[in-house]
């Protein structure tokens, strides 16, 4: 199996510029007080840790390959006070087996462009997660990569890897897990979310 094309790790900086209310975003796509949440390349927490406040005092799985950008994000949630957020260092294709229990929500942002088999990476989400589970995907939109302009410079994936929302929806239904479309999040200026359930 392929390795994941990372498309680089920005710094909270340029996070903010795209994603200035990452709570209000999550809370956008659904999640709930309550919710056991696996974000999926969660990095050093941008997402992780508003998602751990917005799901207090369900627990949030941060999941990454990367050793030292979880080191970082637990410094970051002890320092912010934050006791339900748990780094999973792994790959999540085998996500079921990382996690210590089902999990409500699988959450994967910015991300599902590089993932060179996504069959057997949305299967491996399935399996995951709890009966009802949502699978939650953000995508840069399909536009070239020349119109997304970031303090003045072109950003995101290369414009050939970019999927419509009608691409994502088709790569993940077609897959085997039972995942349906129940809702599509429109999240300006650059990006959208889909909403699936198991």
């Amino acid at each position: 199996m392929g390795r994941f094309r990372n498309t680089g790790q920005p710094d909270w900086d340029w996070w903010g510029r795209v994603w200035p209310t990452p709570g209000e975003t999550l809370r956008e796509l659904g999640i709930e007080s309550g919710d056991t949440v696996a974000e999926i390349g969660s990095g050093n927490g941008y997402f992780a840790l508003p998602a751990a406040r917005v799901a207090d005092p369900g627990t949030v799985y941060a999941v990454d390959v990367d050793a030292a950008l979880l080191t970082e994000l637990e410094r970051l949630a002890d320092a912010q006070g934050i006791a339900n957020v748990a780094a999973v260092e792994g790959d999540a294709r085998d996500l079921a087996a990382l996690l210590p229990e089902p999990v409500d929500v699988g959450l994967l942002l910015n991300a599902f462009h590089g993932i060179p088999d996504p069959e057997s990476f949305v299967s491996g989400i399935c399996e995951a997660l709890a009966s009802g589970g949502r699978f939650v995907v953000v995508n840069w939109r399909d536009g070239p990569r020349a119109e997304t302009r970031i303090t003045g410079e072109p950003r995101g994936p290369p414009t050939d890897l970019r999927l419509s929302p009608a691409a994502t929806r088709e790569a993940v239904e077609g897959t085997p897990g039972d995942l349906t479309l129940v809702r599509e999040v429109d999240l300006p200026p650059f990006h959208y979310g889909l909403v699936f359930e198991r």
